[in-house]
């Protein structure tokens, strides 16, 4: 009998050992996120916010990704999003639409305080199925879906004191109604101090991964930085068990200081304000992707912005007509080069729909993309008055790719590049990527001429 107790006393404290060391294990496994695997190289799509600001229907949402899956699929072009408002009824044509004291118009949301498709806009949605249809479109193409959401909870769902799903507390209880976005009133932030805070960010993701959602664009997080928010977003994105990429939009200029906290957190943050089609902004791009160089790496990515060529504003998201970009051609081959050579994250943002030859041209030449998705120690080399240059390694080889580019308003100049100060010692043989050409074999010195607002942009190989 004693034998029989005592075995049975060992197989009880063994089994007892097992179950603590699986429930740490477990812990530890939810603790350290794989996120990083998510988006190994920088995330390649389009978004919906250049072309149609707050407004994009459900039938322009699938016509571009027909688009994707027609023309940019098979060059790693992977991304539908959807940008912000989706949940805003009766939009028109506005940009930044706002509520009333009285939250008048009522934006749809589920028992929890949880926004939902407006269905005027995403028919599909109606019946509480959200984004589910949508999703599945996008994702019967071989691409994946995303959403745009803004930081924190909406101020109705605060007035009305809608319960925070799985708990016991009511929005009211867990919003910082001192913290309003400055551009769109929409929301409140939230006081991740309060009990039941994190369970209202959990509860957020529980039904974007129930829809699908493949990516998110969190908006008015990090200008201020709200650091708390932020690891509240990856804690909620790694409950859910679904592979999601976390995006975020600052709403204004992200602080380098916290680098190391969007790097633990995030999979790519914007450096700048929203980049629109003009020669000073892109000239500004060049200093702030400067400030950023280094802090990428597999899975976290420094992004500096959507990619404004095509067909722009055409319900918004500016006041005025429709147009097509202003960039001239040669600033968007300079403005796919500056991308491409830091590693930025590459989304389209005009409507494909109405994408002219050019503009497929950019965005289709497998040896430009390979750029962004296969170099290393991207950095710049120099900037010599009006002219950069930056330079980055082939990986897996001896090879380097450099770009080269002319900020001034001169005709056409030469960038004179030191071959030997680059570490070529011998002669040095160099392709052009955009034209798909070979230009010869070189020794010391590399002077190509470059146009007004133009770029180059080469493959390196010694001989």
């Amino acid at each position: 009998m004693k034998k029989t107790s005592l075995l049975l006393l060992t197989v009880f404290l063994i089994s007892g050992i097992a179950l603590i060391s699986c429930n740490v294990a477990q812990e530890e496994k939810t603790e350290t996120s794989d996120f990083e695997t998510w988006a190994e190289t920088p995330p390649m799509g389009w978004n919906s916010y250049d072309c149609f600001g707050a407004t994009v229907s459900e039938a322009e949402v699938k016509a571009n990704a027909d688009m994707v899956k027609a023309h940019l699929k098979d060059y790693g072009w992977e991304y539908v999003v959807i940008d912000y408002c989706w949940y805003y009824p009766n939009v028109g044509a506005l940009n930044n639409p706002p509520q009333t004291d009285d939250f008048q118009p009522s934006l749809p949301m589920d028992p929890y305080g949880r926004l939902q498709p407006a269905v005027d806009r995403f028919p599909a949605s109606a019946g509480g199925q959200g984004f589910r249809e949508l999703s599945d479109y996008v994702h019967s193409l071989g691409l994946k879906f995303g959403i745009h959401v803004m930081r924190g909870i909406p101020r109705e769902a605060v007035a009305k004191k809608m319960p925070v799903k799985g708990t016991t507390y009511t929005a009211d209880q867990i919003a910082d109604t001192t913290s309003i976005c400055n551009w769109l009133n929409l929301m409140y932030g939230i006081d991740m101090d309060k009990p039941g805070a994190q369970e209202y960010y959990n509860s957020i993701l529980e039904i974007y991964a129930e829809w699908g959602v493949d990516f998110i664009k969190v908006d008015d997080i990090s200008s201020p930085y709200s650091e708390k928010e932020i690891a509240a977003v990856r804690k909620a994105i790694d409950n859910t068990g679904r592979p999601i990429v976390l995006s975020l939009s600052p709403g204004n200029y992200v602080p380098i200081e916290m680098a190391g906290h969007l790097q633990e957190n995030a999979n790519m943050w914007r450096i700048s304000n929203d980049f629109w089609d003009n020669w000073e902004s892109l000239v500004r791009q060049f200093e702030l992707i400067h400030k950023w160089e280094g802090n990428g790496a597999p899975g976290r990515w420094p992004d500096a912005d959507m990619i404004p060529i095509g067909m722009l504003n055409i319900r918004g998201p500016h006041d005025g007509l429709p147009r097509r970009s202003n960039f001239t051609d040669v600033e968007k081959y300079t403005l796919m080069s500056l991308w491409c050579i830091c590693r930025s994250p590459l989304m389209y943002g005009g409507d494909l729909s109405r994408m002219r030859p050019i503009e497929l041209k950019l965005l289709t030449n497998r040896e430009v993309l390979d750029v962004n998705k296969n170099s290393s120690g991207n950095r710049q080399l120099f900037r010599h008055g009006e002219h950069v240059a930056w330079i980055a390694e082939v990986s897996g080889s001896g090879d380097r790719y450099l770009a080269l580019f002319n900020l001034g308003e001169d005709a056409e100049t030469p960038v004179h590049v030191s071959l030997s100060e680059l570490g070529f010692d011998e002669k040095v043989a160099i392709r052009d990527l955009w034209k798909k050409s070979d230009l010869g074999e070189f020794e010391q010195d590399f002077s190509p001429l470059v146009h007004s607002h133009g770029s180059k942009l080469y493959k390196l190989s010694p001989r």
